[in-house]
């Protein structure tokens, strides 16, 4: 099988050794401006190309064209959108080229913050309260029944890029006017107060044959915006929030139509109520070193197996491991951060190909020893690294 892979920033390296490892032919298509600046796994790449692009944002036309003239000579089985930038794209190429996968009508819904929060609403699923950020009246109504604070979101961003809490109606008009016309783009949701959780999942046929969940230290916005250590643990798989949690992302999954893939999906369990409230998704391996933490507790790789799905008829998960871990991660006021002194054995990860950063995975058979052991890291990193710069308004790679 020949499958292209659409990377308009540098991800899945471990998605494209591992196709080439099931035989597959692989074409990559990604950004020129990474030309001369990338490390993708060429020994594993038949061909890559390099689109103009614009701050990592591609023509849609000329890609049309350039794929729809590489397809005259290549025979293309499978499209896939290795970064969550390029999730739209590749299911209209799909369409275009009438290539097996998701498709466009699907895929709103797992880009498309509003899209995903109406169908998770129509279906039953809780969801903050929110509001298109589009008719002044029914802006007017929103905020005059849902007492403030409010999150303005982008629709179509990534993590907590672009994301601005809001306190007053007299806070939120002037940015809607320095939206301009892209204010349709964005939604104003409740901030519910309470512990954020995110569910990496496998997909097969329509079914989550493997889901594990896992709780955040600090919700990503407030790391993003305040500042503090991203951090991030494998919960107890019995526990209470636990199963709760999978099966909201059972009924999310299978509500919004992802019949084979990965996902990252997130919730919110809410400080007042308990509710365990839906808050987005995605078709793809969730980022900021999730995927490593996910291996290191289960031994599965979210890429490969996703590899695998893609190419392997009558795929079906191994079985995991059951062990924890927790994942930490925090800019560095060091260029090189020395992590040295840092020498426990539960270390199984350690950050040291990204100036500015430092970061840890922790693993044991211990749930509390590594809440443990990521509790102590945290202040330790506080005091020995941590730097705060103000949140990104753009993606960066």
């Amino acid at each position: 099988m020949t499958i292209l892979c659409l990377a308009s920033y540098e991800k899945g390296h471990d998605f494209i050794r591992e196709c080439k490892r099931q035989g597959a032919t692989v074409l990559v298509v990604t950004s020129l401006s990474l030309k001369d600046n990338h490390h993708f796994p060429m020994e594993s790449i038949d061909e890559i190309f390099f689109m103009p692009d614009t701050d990592r944002t591609w023509d849609r036309t000329d890609l049309f064209k350039s794929v729809s003239y590489l397809a005259r000579y290549r025979e293309i089985d499978r499209i896939v959108a290795l970064d969550d930038f390029d999730v739209e794209v590749a299911a209209a190429l799909r369409e275009h080229l009438r290539v097996s996968g998701m498709g466009d009508s699907t895929v709103r819904y797992f880009r498309d913050k509003l899209a995903m929060r109406m169908k998770a609403r129509e279906s039953g699923i809780p969801v903050p309260e929110f509001v298109h950020a589009l008719n002044h009246g029914q802006l007017q109504r929103f905020m005059d029944r849902v007492p403030p604070p409010w999150v303005l979101k982008p629709r179509s961003m990534a993590g907590a890029i672009g994301i601005k809490k809001i306190h007053s109606q007299d806070e939120l008009w002037p940015i809607l006017d320095s939206l301009g016309d892209m204010q349709s783009h964005y939604l104003l949701e409740q901030f519910v107060p309470g512990d954020v959780f995110h569910v990496d999942t496998i997909m097969v046929d329509g079914k989550p044959e493997f889901a594990i969940a896992s709780s955040y230290g600090r919700p990503p916005m407030e790391v993003a915006h305040m500042g503090d250590v991203f951090t991030t643990r494998i919960l107890e798989r019995d526990s209470a929030i636990a199963r709760g949690l999978t099966a909201a992302n059972s009924q999310v999954l299978s509500a919004l139509g992802l019949w084979r893939g990965v996902s990252h999906t997130e919730f919110i369990a809410g400080r007042n109520d308990g509710t365990i409230y839906f808050l987005e998704t995605s078709a793809r391996v969730g980022g900021a070193h999730i995927a490593e933490l996910v291996e290191a507790a289960s031994g599965l790789n979210l890429w490969a197996e996703w590899a695998k799905l893609e190419l392997q008829p009558g795929y079906h998960v191994a079985s995991p491991r059951e062990d924890y871990a927790g994942l930490l991660v925090s800019l560095s006021k060091q260029q090189h951060p020395d992590t040295s002194s840092y020498t426990d054995p539960e270390i199984v990860w350690r950050m040291d190909d990204k100036e500015h950063h430092v970061g840890m995975i922790i693993r044991s058979p211990s749930a509390p020893r590594v809440k443990e052991l990521l509790d102590s890291y945290t202040e330790r990193v506080k005091r020995d690294f941590w730097l705060y710069l103000p949140p990104q308004e753009k993606p960066t790679h």
